[in-house]
């Protein structure tokens, strides 16, 4: 496999474990004392891409392997239940992560379909 669909793979894998955060967000969005949560990636692209460094002072990348996420509770405020969910926030982010999840599987294909014509071409 190659290093792109590699990445595609990671970005699909990402957007899956952030669509289970967000449906549950809006699940309980009438459970009392329910806190928001939201995931945060580390490096998807695991130093895929080599930044040149040129100064002192430029921003290193970090050496992390696969996906690292954390789910974290959002900063919202509470309502009067301690309940911060925010339905127009969450299908925001929804709309946003499924556009993610649909671009990377139509590039995804898009590449799988060049890697069949060049085999059935030989």
């Amino acid at each position: 496999m190659d290093k792109e669909m590699s990445v595609l793979q990671r970005i699909i894998q990402s957007a899956n474990m952030r669509q289970k955060v967000i449906s549950s967000n809006i699940a309980n969005a009438d459970t009392p004392g329910y806190k928001a949560k939201d995931v945060t990636f580390g490096n998807i692209l695991e130093n895929k891409i080599k930044l040149l460094t040129t100064d002192a002072g430029h921003v290193k990348g970090q050496n992390k392997k696969g996906i690292s996420a954390k789910i974290t509770d959002t900063n919202d405020p509470s309502w009067g239940d301690r309940n911060n969910v925010l339905l127009n926030s969450e299908m925001a982010k929804m709309t946003e992560n499924s556009l993610m999840h649909d671009a990377a599987v139509k590039l995804l294909n898009s590449k799988i379909k060049m890697f069949k014509s060049a085999i059935k071409s030989r």
